[in-house]
Protein backbone atom coordinates (compact mmCIF):
# COMPACT_ATOMS: atom_id res chain seq x y z
CA UNK A 1 0.00 0.00 0.00
CA UNK A 2 2.90 2.33 -0.64
CA UNK A 3 4.13 2.40 2.97
CA UNK A 4 7.76 1.91 1.94
CA UNK A 5 7.61 5.02 -0.23
CA UNK A 6 6.08 6.93 2.68
CA UNK A 7 8.91 5.89 4.98
CA UNK A 8 11.46 6.92 2.35
CA UNK A 9 9.89 10.36 1.83
CA UNK A 10 9.67 10.96 5.58
CA UNK A 11 13.32 10.09 6.13
CA UNK A 12 14.49 12.18 3.19
CA UNK A 13 12.40 15.15 4.39
CA UNK A 14 14.57 15.07 7.52
CA UNK A 15 17.72 15.15 5.42
CA UNK A 16 18.51 11.45 5.85
CA UNK A 17 19.41 8.95 3.16
CA UNK A 18 16.93 6.09 2.77
CA UNK A 19 17.04 3.12 0.42
CA UNK A 20 14.44 0.36 0.35
CA UNK A 21 14.87 -3.06 -1.20
CA UNK A 22 12.12 -5.49 -2.16
CA UNK A 23 12.47 -9.19 -2.83
CA UNK A 24 9.97 -9.48 -5.67
CA UNK A 25 7.48 -7.38 -7.62
CA UNK A 26 3.97 -6.88 -6.29
CA UNK A 27 0.99 -7.70 -8.49
CA UNK A 28 -0.47 -4.33 -7.44
CA UNK A 29 2.49 -2.52 -9.03
CA UNK A 30 3.63 -0.54 -6.02
CA UNK A 31 6.95 1.25 -6.35
CA UNK A 32 9.39 -1.66 -5.79
CA UNK A 33 12.39 0.49 -4.90
CA UNK A 34 15.43 -1.67 -5.64
CA UNK A 35 13.80 -4.98 -6.54
CA UNK A 36 15.95 -8.12 -6.47
CA UNK A 37 13.37 -10.19 -8.38
CA UNK A 38 14.15 -13.29 -6.35
CA UNK A 39 12.71 -16.65 -7.45
CA UNK A 40 10.59 -19.16 -5.50
CA UNK A 41 8.26 -16.48 -4.11
CA UNK A 42 5.50 -14.29 -5.56
CA UNK A 43 1.93 -13.11 -5.04
CA UNK A 44 0.25 -15.08 -7.83
CA UNK A 45 -2.98 -16.91 -7.06
CA UNK A 46 -1.43 -20.31 -7.79
CA UNK A 47 1.46 -19.69 -5.40
CA UNK A 48 -0.75 -18.45 -2.57
CA UNK A 49 -3.33 -21.17 -3.18
CA UNK A 50 -0.67 -23.88 -3.18
CA UNK A 51 0.82 -22.53 0.04
CA UNK A 52 -2.60 -22.56 1.68
CA UNK A 53 -3.21 -26.17 0.62
CA UNK A 54 0.16 -27.13 2.09
CA UNK A 55 -0.63 -25.52 5.44
CA UNK A 56 -4.06 -27.16 5.53
CA UNK A 57 -2.24 -30.46 6.01
CA UNK A 58 -0.81 -29.21 9.31
CA UNK A 59 -3.20 -26.51 10.51
CA UNK A 60 -6.54 -27.88 9.41
CA UNK A 61 -9.19 -26.28 7.22
CA UNK A 62 -8.03 -22.71 7.92
CA UNK A 63 -4.61 -23.49 6.46
CA UNK A 64 -2.50 -20.38 5.99
CA UNK A 65 -5.22 -18.29 7.68
CA UNK A 66 -5.01 -20.10 11.02
CA UNK A 67 -3.51 -17.93 13.74
CA UNK A 68 -0.67 -19.29 15.84
CA UNK A 69 -0.38 -19.39 19.62
CA UNK A 70 2.52 -17.96 21.54
CA UNK A 71 3.74 -14.71 23.09
CA UNK A 72 5.06 -13.98 20.61
CA UNK A 73 4.06 -16.64 18.06
CA UNK A 74 7.23 -18.14 16.61
CA UNK A 75 7.82 -19.50 13.13
CA UNK A 76 9.07 -23.05 12.84
CA UNK A 77 9.09 -25.32 9.76
CA UNK A 78 6.33 -27.92 9.93
CA UNK A 79 8.39 -30.70 8.38
CA UNK A 80 11.96 -31.58 7.42
CA UNK A 81 10.89 -31.05 3.81
CA UNK A 82 9.81 -27.48 4.58
CA UNK A 83 13.09 -26.86 6.41
CA UNK A 84 15.00 -28.15 3.39
CA UNK A 85 12.94 -25.92 1.09
CA UNK A 86 13.97 -22.78 2.96
CA UNK A 87 17.59 -23.97 3.11
CA UNK A 88 17.49 -24.49 -0.66
CA UNK A 89 15.82 -21.10 -1.21
CA UNK A 90 18.43 -19.35 0.95
CA UNK A 91 21.17 -21.03 -1.12
CA UNK A 92 19.57 -19.96 -4.42
CA UNK A 93 18.97 -16.43 -3.19
CA UNK A 94 22.50 -15.88 -1.90
CA UNK A 95 23.81 -15.67 -5.47
CA UNK A 96 21.74 -12.48 -5.89
CA UNK A 97 21.62 -11.20 -2.32
CA UNK A 98 25.34 -11.22 -1.50
CA UNK A 99 26.35 -9.11 -4.52
CA UNK A 100 23.50 -6.71 -3.67
CA UNK A 101 24.69 -6.34 -0.07
CA UNK A 102 28.15 -5.54 -1.37
CA UNK A 103 27.24 -3.23 -4.27
CA UNK A 104 24.65 -1.28 -2.26
CA UNK A 105 26.90 -0.98 0.76
CA UNK A 106 24.16 -2.21 3.10
CA UNK A 107 26.57 -2.77 5.97
CA UNK A 108 27.42 0.93 5.85
CA UNK A 109 23.90 2.04 6.75
CA UNK A 110 23.27 3.21 10.31
CA UNK A 111 19.85 1.62 10.88
CA UNK A 112 18.28 -1.42 9.20
CA UNK A 113 14.47 -1.54 9.03
CA UNK A 114 12.98 -4.99 8.37
CA UNK A 115 9.42 -4.95 7.05
CA UNK A 116 7.30 -7.94 8.11
CA UNK A 117 10.10 -8.85 10.54
CA UNK A 118 11.99 -10.54 7.70
CA UNK A 119 15.45 -10.22 6.20
CA UNK A 120 16.79 -11.79 3.02
CA UNK A 121 17.40 -15.23 4.52
CA UNK A 122 15.11 -17.41 6.59
CA UNK A 123 18.11 -18.66 8.60
CA UNK A 124 18.92 -15.09 9.68
CA UNK A 125 22.52 -14.99 8.44
CA UNK A 126 22.31 -11.31 7.39
CA UNK A 127 20.95 -10.35 10.80
CA UNK A 128 23.88 -12.19 12.37
CA UNK A 129 26.23 -9.81 10.54
CA UNK A 130 24.16 -6.77 11.55
CA UNK A 131 24.18 -7.82 15.20
CA UNK A 132 27.92 -8.45 15.14
CA UNK A 133 28.41 -4.95 13.68
CA UNK A 134 26.08 -3.56 16.39
CA UNK A 135 23.65 -2.10 13.86
CA UNK A 136 20.25 -1.05 15.29
CA UNK A 137 17.47 -3.19 13.80
CA UNK A 138 13.83 -2.08 13.56
CA UNK A 139 11.09 -4.60 12.76
CA UNK A 140 7.64 -3.55 11.54
CA UNK A 141 4.79 -6.07 11.74
CA UNK A 142 1.63 -5.61 9.70
CA UNK A 143 -0.61 -8.39 11.00
CA UNK A 144 -0.51 -11.79 9.37
CA UNK A 145 3.28 -11.84 9.57
CA UNK A 146 2.92 -12.30 13.32
CA UNK A 147 -0.56 -13.80 13.60
CA UNK A 148 -0.17 -16.71 11.18
CA UNK A 149 3.56 -16.94 10.47
CA UNK A 150 5.16 -15.88 13.73
CA UNK A 151 8.38 -14.02 14.43
CA UNK A 152 11.69 -15.40 13.23
CA UNK A 153 13.49 -16.19 16.49
CA UNK A 154 16.96 -15.09 15.40
CA UNK A 155 15.62 -11.75 14.14
CA UNK A 156 13.36 -11.19 17.13
CA UNK A 157 16.19 -11.82 19.58
CA UNK A 158 18.35 -8.99 18.20
CA UNK A 159 15.68 -6.48 17.15
CA UNK A 160 16.21 -3.09 18.80
CA UNK A 161 12.64 -1.90 18.22
CA UNK A 162 9.40 -3.59 17.16
CA UNK A 163 6.49 -1.49 15.90
CA UNK A 164 3.04 -2.16 14.46
CA UNK A 165 -0.08 -0.33 13.34
CA UNK A 166 -2.21 -3.36 14.25
CA UNK A 167 -3.68 -2.93 17.72
CA UNK A 168 -4.20 -6.64 18.40
CA UNK A 169 -0.47 -7.33 17.97
CA UNK A 170 0.21 -5.44 21.19
CA UNK A 171 -1.33 -8.47 22.91
CA UNK A 172 0.82 -10.92 20.95
CA UNK A 173 4.34 -9.66 21.67
CA UNK A 174 5.92 -8.57 24.98
CA UNK A 175 8.07 -5.87 23.38
CA UNK A 176 6.21 -4.05 20.61
CA UNK A 177 4.94 -0.49 20.26
CA UNK A 178 2.01 1.02 18.41
CA UNK A 179 2.73 3.39 15.52
CA UNK A 180 0.01 4.91 13.37
CA UNK A 181 0.33 4.23 9.66
CA UNK A 182 2.64 6.68 7.89
CA UNK A 183 0.48 8.66 5.50
CA UNK A 184 0.69 11.89 3.51
CA UNK A 185 -2.66 13.58 4.10
CA UNK A 186 -2.00 15.99 1.21
CA UNK A 187 -1.68 13.22 -1.35
CA UNK A 188 -5.41 13.23 -2.19
CA UNK A 189 -8.02 15.96 -2.53
CA UNK A 190 -11.46 15.29 -1.03
CA UNK A 191 -14.25 15.17 -3.60
CA UNK A 192 -17.64 16.15 -2.17
CA UNK A 193 -19.45 16.31 -5.52
CA UNK A 194 -23.06 15.09 -5.45
CA UNK A 195 -23.76 12.38 -8.02
CA UNK A 196 -26.95 10.88 -9.41
CA UNK A 197 -25.98 7.51 -7.97
CA UNK A 198 -24.38 6.67 -4.65
CA UNK A 199 -21.28 4.64 -5.50
CA UNK A 200 -20.35 2.05 -2.86
CA UNK A 201 -16.99 0.32 -3.26
CA UNK A 202 -15.23 -2.60 -1.63
CA UNK A 203 -11.52 -3.15 -2.31
CA UNK A 204 -10.22 -6.42 -0.82
CA UNK A 205 -6.63 -7.54 -1.19
CA UNK A 206 -7.71 -10.80 0.48
CA UNK A 207 -11.41 -11.71 0.54
CA UNK A 208 -11.14 -13.90 3.62
CA UNK A 209 -9.53 -11.25 5.80
CA UNK A 210 -11.88 -8.49 4.64
CA UNK A 211 -15.07 -10.52 5.17
CA UNK A 212 -15.92 -10.10 1.49
CA UNK A 213 -18.18 -13.16 1.57
CA UNK A 214 -20.50 -11.07 3.77
CA UNK A 215 -19.93 -7.62 2.26
CA UNK A 216 -20.33 -8.38 -1.45
CA UNK A 217 -23.82 -10.01 -1.29
CA UNK A 218 -25.15 -7.22 0.95
CA UNK A 219 -23.83 -4.50 -1.35
CA UNK A 220 -25.19 -6.30 -4.42
CA UNK A 221 -28.60 -6.48 -2.73
CA UNK A 222 -28.50 -2.76 -1.95
CA UNK A 223 -27.72 -2.09 -5.61
CA UNK A 224 -30.62 -4.27 -6.78
CA UNK A 225 -33.11 -2.72 -4.35
CA UNK A 226 -32.14 0.93 -4.95
CA UNK A 227 -31.94 2.56 -8.38
CA UNK A 228 -29.68 5.29 -7.02
CA UNK A 229 -27.05 2.88 -5.67
CA UNK A 230 -24.14 1.42 -7.64
CA UNK A 231 -21.77 -1.19 -6.19
CA UNK A 232 -18.15 -1.24 -7.37
CA UNK A 233 -15.92 -4.21 -6.52
CA UNK A 234 -12.28 -3.12 -6.88
CA UNK A 235 -10.13 -6.20 -7.16
CA UNK A 236 -7.02 -7.41 -8.98
CA UNK A 237 -6.16 -3.90 -10.13
CA UNK A 238 -2.90 -1.99 -10.00
CA UNK A 239 -2.47 0.33 -7.05
CA UNK A 240 -2.84 3.45 -9.21
CA UNK A 241 -6.01 2.17 -10.88
CA UNK A 242 -7.46 1.17 -7.51
CA UNK A 243 -6.93 4.72 -6.23
CA UNK A 244 -8.51 6.22 -9.33
CA UNK A 245 -11.65 4.09 -9.03
CA UNK A 246 -11.89 4.63 -5.29
CA UNK A 247 -11.68 8.39 -5.78
CA UNK A 248 -14.85 8.22 -7.93
CA UNK A 249 -16.88 6.56 -5.15
CA UNK A 250 -18.87 7.89 -2.20
CA UNK A 251 -18.70 5.07 0.35
CA UNK A 252 -16.03 2.48 1.10
CA UNK A 253 -16.94 -0.69 2.95
CA UNK A 254 -13.59 -1.85 4.31
CA UNK A 255 -14.08 -4.98 6.42
CA UNK A 256 -16.26 -6.96 8.81
CA UNK A 257 -15.51 -9.91 11.14
CA UNK A 258 -11.99 -8.59 11.99
CA UNK A 259 -10.36 -11.69 10.56
CA UNK A 260 -7.23 -9.85 9.45
CA UNK A 261 -6.83 -7.52 12.39
CA UNK A 262 -9.09 -5.06 14.13
CA UNK A 263 -10.78 -2.06 12.61
CA UNK A 264 -9.08 -0.36 9.72
CA UNK A 265 -5.95 -0.11 7.61
CA UNK A 266 -4.47 1.93 4.78
CA UNK A 267 -7.50 1.22 2.60
CA UNK A 268 -9.66 3.19 5.03
CA UNK A 269 -7.11 5.99 5.50
CA UNK A 270 -6.92 6.57 1.76
CA UNK A 271 -10.71 6.58 1.47
CA UNK A 272 -11.12 9.11 4.28
CA UNK A 273 -8.53 11.41 2.74
CA UNK A 274 -10.52 11.30 -0.52
CA UNK A 275 -13.67 12.40 1.29
CA UNK A 276 -15.40 9.00 1.25
CA UNK A 277 -17.60 7.76 4.05
CA UNK A 278 -15.72 4.79 5.48
CA UNK A 279 -17.65 1.80 6.83
CA UNK A 280 -15.84 -0.83 8.90
CA UNK A 281 -16.22 -2.99 12.00
CA UNK A 282 -14.64 -1.69 15.19
CA UNK A 283 -14.60 -3.90 18.26
CA UNK A 284 -15.03 -2.25 21.70
CA UNK A 285 -11.27 -2.30 22.39
CA UNK A 286 -10.63 -0.27 19.26
CA UNK A 287 -13.35 2.23 20.13
CA UNK A 288 -11.69 2.66 23.53
CA UNK A 289 -8.35 3.20 21.77
CA UNK A 290 -9.67 5.85 19.33
CA UNK A 291 -13.04 6.99 20.77
CA UNK A 292 -13.26 10.08 18.53
CA UNK A 293 -13.01 8.33 15.19
CA UNK A 294 -14.54 9.10 11.75
CA UNK A 295 -15.74 5.58 10.92
CA UNK A 296 -19.25 4.21 10.55
CA UNK A 297 -19.09 1.17 12.82
CA UNK A 298 -20.98 -1.89 11.54
CA UNK A 299 -21.03 -5.65 11.82
CA UNK A 300 -22.45 -8.36 9.59
CA UNK A 301 -25.94 -7.83 11.06
CA UNK A 302 -26.06 -4.03 10.80
CA UNK A 303 -24.17 -3.41 7.55
CA UNK A 304 -27.21 -3.37 5.24
CA UNK A 305 -29.34 -1.02 7.34
CA UNK A 306 -26.57 1.43 8.20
Amino acid sequence: VGVLCSWKRAHEAKGNECTFITLYKSKHKYDPGICLNLPLINTSSWYLGGRNLYYQMFRGKMGDHKEKDGYPPVWEPNTKLEKMYFQFRDWVWHFTVEPAIESLGLMDYDIIHLEWGLEFYRDGRFVDRLAEAEKPIVCTYHGQDMRTRGVISKIDSVSSLNVTSELDLLKRHPNIYYLFLPFNSKEFSPDYQMRDKIRICHSPTNRHYKGSDTIIPICETLEQENKNVEFILIENKSYDETLRIKQSCDILVDQVHNRGGWGYGMNSIEALSMGLCCVTELIPEYIDFIPANPFVNVNCDTLKNK
